[in-house]
């Protein structure tokens, strides 16, 4: 998962998105964006400017991917957080066996 967010991270919105999204520290505040932001976010127009329905519709499309993507985010770190809960269940359990084989 890390590994697909980083190939879709540093292709679109540059590597020092990268690190604030998978939650390594940075030298700089940065807020990453939210599908909502992506959303509200109006261009102007000018007589030979873009579109606004093309605009909204690529805006749409580029809020849906990020909300895609930070559910996923979310589920991998659910995900990881219960492996690890399960690894110290089981590190737990497997202690007093490991002290009894350690006296012999």
């Amino acid at each position: 998962m890390r590994q697909l967010l980083r190939r879709i991270l540093t292709r679109s919105t540059g590597a020092d998105r990268l690190s604030s999204v998978l939650g390594e520290r940075r030298s700089r505040p940065y807020q990453p964006m939210r599908p909502w932001q992506v959303r509200g976010r109006r261009f102007r127009t000018t007589w030979r400017g873009l579109d606004p329905d093309e605009v909204s519709a690529f805006l749409d499309q580029v809020a849906d991917d990020l909300g895609r993507v930070y559910a996923q985010l979310s589920n991998s770190q659910e995900e990881a957080a219960r492996i690890k809960d399960a690894l110290r269940r089981w590190q737990a359990a497997q202690a007093p066996t490991m002290r009894a084989m350690a006296r012999r």
